[in-house]
């Protein structure tokens, strides 16, 4: 049997993150060993992202995760040498508000502004000055960030993480786990599907949309499941040029796009009543694009009347379905077991602050970076939401 001091399941940017943390850590000199289901990471929700950072969250652990990604992201060559690049691009998020919901708006800006970030409260006259392309119909205000937000590439911050960890000393291991050893309240054995087990002193569940199951293999309870999301690559021959340049936009209809080249990147979720089977992320529902996500697109942004689909693919979001925040911190009766979990399409702009929130929790018992208590399992045994309004 392999030992461990810390198995952390999922290598996908939360896990490589936590490994990670755990590595630069000086008070940690113990062995970490990383489980992986698909090294290719082809189907991970990490590579399927669109990218999104923000600090237009209601919550103010969500804006100080989001916070703590960006600090990395600004200094990311002095963290992983001159040629580390995420491709981030800074144009900002467009958050409109409906006259129904210009004031949680305009109480989530004031918070965010509270933790100093650079988010204005735009009215109508300066948003139609701003942006000429937006019909203004059923808009009463908006969220701008003008600096600290935008889009980045996931899968190249995780393969920094991961290249760092494992120069480091961290072992990733390709492997299903299909049994987690329970004994005397502690997680003590991970089990794979070969055969192969590997003991261990603490385990962190990373393990993204899956979550929900692996903590089911400890007999533990986790509000965490997979919901399929579509991507849509679009082509607009009539964009003006400055729509090519225009911040990543949240309609009051849940409808998103941004640019991405010189096509634009758009997505809606369903509701919950409406959510599609997730399952073979390879079947994509065209007809939900024509029949949902068009008319929402143009009748916001004249110019997307005319457009091309010329690419699209799923990904997963992995959704807690208490509140769609994420879940972190050790179990309370398993006290070696930690979640890192339910993100609920948040994961690829706060793994960095979970990663050091898993490290930290680890090596030093406590939250020392970001104080994430809230966002602990307790909320899951009490079925207390905390919940975050700026879902997208």
């Amino acid at each position: 049997m392999d030992k461990a001091d810390v198995v952390i399941i999922g290598g996908g940017i939360v896990g490589s993150a936590a490994a990670y943390f755990l590595s630069m850590d000086a008070a940690f000199r113990g062995r970490m060993v990383v489980v992986e289901r698909d090294p290719s990471y082809a189907e991970s929700s990490t590579g399927r992202s669109a990218g999104g950072l923000r600090q237009q969250f209601s919550t103010r652990e969500n804006i100080a995760m989001s916070q703590f990604t960006l600090a990395i992201i600004r200094r990311l060559k002095t963290i992983f040498g001159p040629d580390a690049d995420v491709g981030f691009r800074e144009q900002g998020y467009l958050v409109l508000a409906s006259p129904q919901s210009r004031t949680v708006l305009a109480e989530n800006v004031a918070l965010q502004q509270s933790m100093h970030a650079e988010i204005a409260l735009i009215e109508p006259p300066e948003l139609a000055r701003q942006f000429p392309w937006l019909c203004m119909e059923g808009i009463a205000a908006a969220g701008l960030g003008l600096e600290g937000e935008g889009w980045f590439d996931p899968p190249s911050l995780a393969a920094l993480f991961r290249n760092a960890a494992k120069t480091r000393g961290a072992v990733f291991l390709h492997g299903e786990v299909d049994r987690i050893d329970v004994r005397a309240e502690r997680a003590e054995v991970v089990r794979l599907a070969g055969g192969d087990s590997i003991a261990c002193r603490a385990l962190i569940n990373a393990a993204g949309p899956w979550a929900g199951k692996v903590a089911a293999l400890a007999g533990l309870r986790l509000p965490v499941e997979p919901r399929k999301r579509y991507v849509y690559v679009i082509d607009c021959r009539n964009a003006p040029e400055a729509l090519h340049q225009a911040p990543l936009a949240v309609d009051p209809s849940g409808v998103w796009f941004r640019p991405e080249g010189r096509y634009f990147l758009c997505g809606l979720s369903p509701p919950e009543d409406k959510e599609p089977p997730a399952v073979d992320l390879a079947d994509i529902d065209h007809a939900y694009f024509e029949a949902e996500v068009w008319p929402r697109l143009a009748a916001r942004v004249p110019a997307f009347e005319s457009v091309k689909v010329v690419n699209a693919w799923a990904g997963y979001y992995d959704t807690n379905t208490l509140d769609h925040n994420a879940v972190i911190g050790p179990h309370p009766d398993v006290g070696n077991f930690y979640f890192a979990n339910g993100f609920s399409g948040h994961g690829a702009q706060q793994a960095a602050a979970a990663g050091r929130a898993m490290a930290e929790l680890i090596v030093h018992g406590a939250f020392l970076t970001i104080d994430l208590t809230r966002l602990g399992y307790g909320r899951i045994v009490g079925s207390q939401p905390l919940l975050e309004r700026n879902v997208i």
